[in-house]
């Protein structure tokens, strides 16, 4: 029996006490997310974590350190077949800006936007799992990268 599992892998962009959240739409539905995406065979979480940021926002990051990683079930938005396994981790700039960057999609899909780690709530966020884990991106707004 196989079981179809998705692994996804998110950045927390955190920077002058503010974390980056992606809007984004997809199979007709408009959600809000860290940036990230789907781990593709091959490669190891790192490795595909710094590559969503380039192709999607053109940015280099340094993966900084592990946050989360899903410990209970749940089943895709997208697919009710598959069961989601997420891995957070905080990341920071390759090269820190000097000040609050714009940063915009590569391809027009998604829309990047800052907001403040005090105002940051579960509603900011779509699924599950990233609600899951807002408490935890707050606390970590006193350790800027």
């Amino acid at each position: 029996m196989s079981f179809p599992f998705n692994v996804r892998v998110y950045g927390a962009l955190i920077y002058k006490n503010h974390i980056l959240l992606s809007d984004e739409t997809h199979a007709g539905r408009s959600f809000t997310k860290l940036p990230g995406g789907g781990l593709e065979f091959g490669e190891g979480l790192h490795d595909a974590l710094k590559r969503e940021f380039l192709e999607e926002i053109d940015l280099e990051i340094v993966v900084v350190d592990h946050l989360y990683t899903t410990d209970f079930f749940q089943i895709s938005a997208f697919n009710k077949n598959h069961q989601v396994i997420s891995v957070y981790y905080q990341v920071r700039f390759f090269h820190d800006p000097h000040e609050l960057p714009e940063l915009i999609s590569v391809d027009g899909t998604q829309k990047l936007r800052w907001i403040s780690l005090e105002a940051l709530c579960e509603a900011d966020f779509t699924f599950p799992i990233d609600k899951f884990i807002t408490k935890k991106l707050c606390g970590i707004k006193d350790r800027e990268v």
